[in-house]
């Protein structure tokens, strides 16, 4: 990332991955009750922002299928300003890496590393907890990565533990498949009364997804990436998917099943960090 200057920051924004996620119930609103835990990767997208004087929120970089007005990343940086009453304004573009809708939280992400990103250019001195309540506005996955650490959450996700991981590297499919959180929330198969677990040592690999077999049984692609990884470690789904991962002790281990990747799968291999790159920047 770059060192703040006048007008002009880089920052990196950090997929996550669901290392479990139990839903619990649901409450009278819709929302549903979950348990999960978060870790987050050394690999994610890269934003790009320079101030501007004249207030104006501007995406300089395309997104497929995301019109400015629906992007977070707008989104965020509006809902900053507007709460802040900041007069400054700022072009936003982003390296796109993380796939739309993979269950990685690119998305929330790129909004929680805006509201950091900002906060600082436009020297704004706002709380890491003040922002943590912005995100929530934005989405349930975007405190997390205020938060900025691994974290059991609760809630609809935003009532967050810091708690410590083992080392490990990951690999990460990418299945070319589209998967609809909401549909699969609105499942009438999806387990809802999953039973709550309390805080205890956690590994850095894959547990139990409620999601997974609503997701699997949808897409077929999904199931089949998964059948695959599983040849090699425990694997599972991240999110409400399509992304599947498994966990591996060293960076070799990961890259030599990476390189037995079936020429019609995608994947990339990442190591777990446990806090997030722009952790020194809030208090």
């Amino acid at each position: 990332m770059s060192s703040p200057s006048e007008h002009l920051l880089t920052c990196p924004a950090p997929a996550k991955l669901n290392l479990f996620l139990r839903v619990i119930g649901r409450r009278s609103d819709g929302y549903h009750l979950l348990q999960t835990l978060f870790r987050f990767l050394e690999w994610g997208d890269t934003l790009h922002f320079t101030q501007r004087a004249d207030g104006a929120i501007m995406r300089v970089s395309d997104l497929p299928g995301v019109p400015a007005e629906q992007d977070l990343v707008v989104r965020a940086a509006r809902l900053l300003q507007a709460e802040t009453g900041c007069r400054l304004g700022v072009e936003v573009g982003v390296d796109k890496r993380l796939p739309l809708g993979g269950g990685l939280g690119g998305g929330s992400s790129d909004a929680a590393t805006t509201l950091i990103a900002l906060n600082r250019l436009w020297s704004l001195g706002l709380s890491r907890s003040t922002l943590q309540g912005l995100g929530l506005r934005l989405g349930a996955d975007v405190p997390v990565f205020i938060f900025g650490q691994s974290a059991f959450a609760e809630g609809i996700g935003e009532q967050l533990q810091a708690v410590s991981l083992p080392p490990a590297w990951y690999v990460v499919l990418q299945p070319a498949t589209g998967v609809a959180t909401a549909a699969i929330f609105a499942a009438a198969e999806l387990t809802r009364d999953s039973k709550p677990i309390k805080m205890q040592g956690f590994s850095a690999g894959p547990g139990k997804n409620d999601l997974q077999p609503v997701v699997c049984k949808r897409h077929p692609e999904v199931a089949r990436q998964l059948e695959w990884l599983q040849q090699f470690a425990p694997a599972g789904m991240t999110g409400s998917g399509a992304c599947v991962f498994a966990a591996f002790d060293t960076e070799q281990a990961a890259r030599e099943v990476l390189f037995r990747l079936p020429r019609d799968m995608s994947g990339v291999v990442a190591r777990g960090i446990d806090r997030h790159p722009l952790w020194d920047w809030l208090q």
